[in-house]
């Protein structure tokens, strides 16, 4: 991985913060869903909700300078369409011009801080729908948990509702990652059983005046078998999402099924793929585009 001059950004921050609206302005653009017909996007959202583990080193992700020479790799490999990130993130890679002619999806509710008691009340805390159409950028994306138990659900749901509004009111693409989640002694745990992830499909689908700009991006079920039937819930097209699921053999066994399936469009995953257990993220990158 060639390395990123983190002293070159800073200065460039510091000195000449316009540079980010500028290179947001010339970046080359292309469509969401280009001639393939498929979808590979890589995730690195996660910091922004402390959520900075994988498998189990919990500061993986803390070192920027690393993630995003990480990122940069996966942006190049061949069939990789484009990145799903926060502004602090994003801004960091157009300055770089690692998003010319790229899929740039900007994570929209990161409030839901991981472990906090208020993480299911999952403020609208990064893009708005009026920054993601300022810069220029393809489509946001945004996280709904729901806990029956858990009053913060409720809010994240209006939010939602209001954000998929916004979304299409500039016919921008929303990409709903939706959850049925409960609380544990062991913090919060998504139910990933076919009955709850179909029963957030439906929940997730029919938020807003209009369904026309909204994705999903669904998880795997606990058994992978089971997806044909899940999918059949919502007409919506669909991404898989990656999770930290740790063993990548594992990760693409699981997916590789769901990927066939004829609503799902394609895949969007971080974690596994940027920090795969041998350290070869591009052979990470190039299994996963394969499968698509």
């Amino acid at each position: 991985m060639s390395a990123v001059d983190v002293s070159a950004l800073v200065r460039t921050r510091a000195r000449h913060p316009e540079a980010i609206a500028e290179a947001a302005a010339r970046r080359l653009r292309r469509p969401l869903v280009g001639a393939s017909g498929r979808l590979m996007i890589i995730a690195a959202d996660h910091p922004a909700r402390g959520a900075l583990g994988v498998g189990k080193d919990p500061l993986a992700m803390a070192d920027r300078a690393d993630l995003l020479e990480r990122l940069c790799l996966a942006l190049s490999r061949p069939g990789v369409d484009g990145v799903l990130a926060t502004a602090d993130i994003l801004d960091d890679l157009l300055l770089l011009g690692a998003l010319d002619g790229k899929v740039v999806m900007g994570s929209m509710n990161r409030g839901g801080l991981a472990g906090a008691a208020f993480e299911l009340d999952d403020r609208f805390t990064g893009h708005r729908a009026e920054d993601l159409e300022r810069l220029g950028f393809d489509a946001g994306k945004l996280l709904l948990r729901v806990d029956y138990d858990d009053p913060g659900s409720l809010a994240t749901l209006y939010s939602t509702a209001r954000a998929v509004d916004a979304m299409a009111e500039r016919q921008l693409p929303v990409f709903i990652e939706p959850f049925l989640c409960r609380r544990s002694p062991d913090g919060l745990r998504n139910d990933l059983s076919a009955a709850a992830v179909t029963r957030s499909i439906a929940i997730a689908s029919g938020l807003g005046g209009t369904s026309a700009y909204t994705w999903l991006k669904v998880p795997v079920t606990e058994n992978p078998d089971d997806m044909a039937r899940v999918m059949e819930a919502s007409t919506l097209p669909a991404v898989l999402l990656g999770g930290d699921i740790g063993d990548t053999d594992t990760a693409f066994e699981k997916w590789r099924g769901a990927l066939q399936l004829p609503t799902v469009y394609g895949l969007v995953a971080g974690r596994t793929l940027l920090y795969p257990a041998d350290g070869d993220v591009a052979g990470a990158v190039d299994t996963a585009v394969g499968l698509l």
